[in-house]
């Protein structure tokens, strides 16, 4: 993109994306087909998960791809980073929430279930989804794609470009999937694992933001030919981008830990929900406490019984001659 980027181009650049436009669509369209056929089926899709699915979920990533932030993603070092934070944090966490594992299963008939189920249950599905596996996918990537050849190929290749794309979001909703769990996984882990790992996360994330800064240029032979001679200059673009990386990271992690947090402290409060059931049903009632009990319960009072007299058996005449 060769005209300056200014506020007025942020409403105003706009370019036709092929692949994105049509991966949104296919993946709205069978979002909705999935969404239809489970609600016939007894299993209506609440609106918030439709909502979190097809707007910041599929609508940013359209929006990475169309608006202004694709049109300068092969320009400016900034843009391009602020493009993979959102397609790896922001639009799987959103995919992750519409949760599509439980809406494509309440779609599916008996047989589709159950090979859903087998597949969920296979030891491949186990290892992708253990928690360390994906957070060392969503911390390798980033580094890759910026400090290796990836990163030059991307600006220069269409398809190298489209189909990154898509590996990264790949890679951040089998991340998001696994450790929100609010789909069926192949197995459940303590979302106090999560938290802990978060952490080192959040480090990891500004140690690159670090190497970008003090580091070499990146792909400078391509942004040299660019002929780029508005804005800042090569060095100052990728300090910026570094800084996007560094903290726009941490702010958009803050809604996935903060559902984690909730997710957290749920599990703690059914997990000692279950202890003290365990322990009141294991727990005897000791025999004292239980004759105290009995004894402290009124017994009935004993009724007169009747005789062959009726009026005997009217309360207020028996009162009233047994005086």
């Amino acid at each position: 993109m060769s005209t300056p980027l200014t506020l007025s181009s942020l409403l105003t650049a706009w370019r036709w994306d092929t692949s994105v436009v049509v991966l949104t669509v296919a993946l709205a369209g069978g979002y909705c087909w999935a969404a239809r056929r489970a609600a016939r089926n007894g299993s209506p899709v609440a609106r918030t998960q439709a909502a979190a699915f097809l707007g910041p979920g599929l609508g940013v990533w359209l929006l990475t791809g169309i608006s202004v932030v694709g049109a300068y993603s092969g320009t400016l070092i900034w843009v391009r980073a602020l493009q993979i934070l959102l397609l790896l944090y922001v639009v799987p966490f959103a995919l992750a929430k519409g949760r599509p594992v439980t809406v494509l299963r309440a779609a599916l008939g008996p047989g589709g279930q159950a090979r859903l189920d087998r597949l969920l249950d296979s030891e491949w599905a186990r290892t992708l989804t253990y928690p360390l596996v994906g957070s060392v996918f969503v911390l390798v990537l980033p580094w890759a794609l910026f400090l290796t050849p990836w990163y030059e190929a991307v600006l220069r290749h269409g398809v190298v470009d489209a189909v990154s794309r898509v590996v990264v979001v790949a890679v951040g909703f089998g991340y998001f999937y696994s450790r929100l769990q609010v789909d069926p996984v192949p197995q459940r882990y303590s979302q106090g694992i999560s938290l802990l790992i978060t952490i080192f996360e959040s480090l990891a994330d500004g140690i690159l933001g670090l190497v970008l800064w003090m580091g070499p240029l990146v792909a400078s032979g391509y942004y040299t030919e660019v002929g780029r001679h508005w804005g800042p200059d090569l060095r100052m673009d990728q300090i910026i981008g570094a800084g996007i990386i560094w903290v726009l990271g941490d702010v958009l992690g803050l809604p996935y830990l903060l559902s984690l947090m909730r997710a957290w402290a749920s599990d703690e409060r059914r997990r000692a929900a279950e202890v003290d059931a365990e322990l009141d049903a294991a727990q005897p009632i000791p025999a004292a406490t239980a004759a105290v009990d009995a004894a402290a319960v009124p017994e009935p009072e004993a009724t007169p019984a009747a005789s062959g007299l009726w009026w005997e058996n009217d309360p207020q005449l028996r009162a009233r001659f047994r005086r």
